[in-house]
């Protein structure tokens, strides 16, 4: 009788979990919910149960379909840094869920690799830690920013869940903080005077299509031999397991001076990890396709953002061909997400590489990374003027988090501000010299702490040469005395452009250029 006892009582216990009712994973006490459009409030309950949400004076119904999933919308909310309860109650639940600390202003993701990964300290991640990061941590008491930094995650199919939390800035909290997340969360808010979210989504060392959903790169002729490739491999792997390693012995009577102490057993698992034989599981791999987005982004659409900012591109991979095909992956990322979100073309912002010696970071990269300026509603800060000649985390992540602050300023809350560095417009060949014509001048052109340098030029053969160039009014004038009768000219071409010095009087650097025909090939 005990026995039964206990048996029912286990099951009541599980039934009672499985009709509890759940929030999805971004709606945790301290969150920021956008303001000015419909708000999406979805989780799990009971099948056919009533949930109820109420906030800021709304209260809204929904009903939770046969497979226990339930959604409703909040009308728009004005902002407010007022800190309101956010109630959640089930017509079958014995207790609501109350959220705390919840404030309503301009909700942005942040994605990509390791970069935009980089936290404010590097006691958080070994490779991170921004400039000035003693002091930065110490002035970061900024209650109105706050960032829900998602657990890593990968899988191979839709995710529901990704673990964290929202947590407001403080000098506690944000040495986890995403670097650029937050230098961009606190200028932003320093201008707009509204409360501003971060959603952090990223993994280091993660290819673009590895954050697509499946059926974007399943509809697209160039890219869906990408999943022929994943599935076949995760076919490999499931009928090919490596074979189980037995963790070595804590203590090896064998060894040659008795019992091995904590160092040696560890030495010896290192060197069992390294010999163990069979493939990494290619689902755990985030260079392959959908398989973040799967685990981290799906879970938290359809919440309500106003944009996206994006560092990406250091993995880029398959030499020539791979940067040829980047644009096509970008684009499809941009497009697929904005038609997941349902909120039309929201803002997208990405990052341009910054210079670097290494190869992952070249001028063709770059160029492949700006084509996403042909889409609707995007925009690129440069940062090829604050690399690092041998680190792929450069540690100035104060002026991207800046620069990407200055395009949303710009051109989604209406400041007139400068937001760009000197694009490059048209050229005009003029006998021996090339003169060349720029927009975004922003008061003029200046080339900074000395003369412009980094400057190439050609002839007919092509063949690029160093060159003087000169600003002369809001144009540059491009000449080399060993080229006579020029045709072309490029501006920091090369992996690491260290000291590239032309900007505008709004103290933003030109990105890389070149004029000569896009269709060039680089030579490997």
């Amino acid at each position: 009788m005990k026995s039964l006892t206990v048996i029912l009582f286990c099951l009541f216990l599980t039934v009672a979990a499985q009709a509890r009712v759940l929030l999805a994973s971004p709606f945790t006490s301290h969150m920021v919910l956008q303001r000015n459009v419909s708000v999406p409030v979805w989780g799990t309950a009971a099948a056919g149960e009533v949930v109820t949400v109420e906030f800021a004076g709304q209260k809204e119904t929904a009903t939770a379909d046969a497979t226990g999933q339930w959604q409703l919308k909040l009308s728009p909310l004005t902002a407010s840094a007022e800190s309101r309860k956010f109630t959640v109650t089930g017509s079958q639940s014995t207790q609501p869920i109350v959220l705390e600390d919840v404030l309503v202003g301009e909700v942005w993701l942040a994605s990509g690799q390791s970069n935009m990964d980089f936290s404010v300290s590097k006691k958080v991640k070994y490779f991170a830690g921004a400039m000035n990061e003693e002091s930065e941590i110490a002035a970061a008491n900024h209650p109105l920013v706050r960032m829900f930094t998602g657990n890593a995650a990968k899988a191979y199919t839709p995710q529901t869940n990704v673990a964290g939390e929202w947590q407001v800035c403080s000098p506690e909290t944000v040495p986890a903080f995403s670097a650029v997340g937050y230098f961009f969360a606190r200028d932003l808010q320093a201008e707009i005077h509204v409360p501003v979210g971060i959603i952090t989504l990223a993994f280091g060392a993660s290819t673009a299509e590895a954050w697509i959903q499946r059926e974007a790169l399943a509809a697209d002729p160039q890219l869906q031999p990408m999943l022929t490739r994943f599935d076949a491999a995760v076919e490999f792997f499931r009928t090919n397991p490596p074979p189980v390693v037995a963790p070595p012995r804590s203590e090896d009577v064998s060894a040659p001076n008795g019992p091995t102490t904590d160092s040696t057993t560890k030495a010896t698992a290192k060197k069992s990890r390294k010999r163990s034989p069979g493939p990494r599981d290619p689902i755990q791999d985030q260079h392959n396709p959908t398989v973040l987005f799967n685990g981290m982004i799906h879970p938290v659409i359809p919440f309500a953002i106003r944009g996206a900012i994006w560092y990406q591109g250091e993995s880029i991979v398959g030499g020539t061909a791979g940067r040829a095909l980047y644009p096509r992956v970008q684009a499809t990322l941009v497009h697929n997400w904005r038609a997941l979100w349902g909120e039309g073309d929201f803002p997208f912002y990405i990052v341009q590489l910054a210079g670097q010696q290494a190869d992952s970071n070249n001028p063709w990269v770059r160029e492949a990374q700006a084509t996403i300026l042909s889409r609707p509603n995007t925009g690129m800060a440069v940062a090829m003027d604050i690399g690092e000649a041998k680190n792929v985390h450069p540690h100035n992540k104060q002026d991207v988090g800046d620069r990407l602050a200055r395009i949303a300023r710009a051109n989604v809350y209406g400041q007139s501000i400068e937001y760009s560095g000197p694009v490059y417009q048209s050229m005009k060949v003029e006998g021996g010299t090339i003169r060349v014509t720029f927009s975004h001048l922003g008061g003029g052109l200046v080339a900074k702490d000395g003369p412009l340098k980094w400057f190439t030029i050609a002839g007919t053969d092509m063949k690029f040469v160093p060159a003087d160039a000169k600003i002369d009014g809001d144009t540059v004038v491009v000449s080399c005395p060993i080229v006579t009768a020029p045709v072309a000219v490029r501006y920091a071409w090369v992996n690491f452009p260290e000291g590239c010095n032309l900007f505008n009087a709004a103290g933003l650097p030109a990105p890389q250029f070149r004029t000569d025909a896009p269709e060039s090939q680089p030579t490997e």
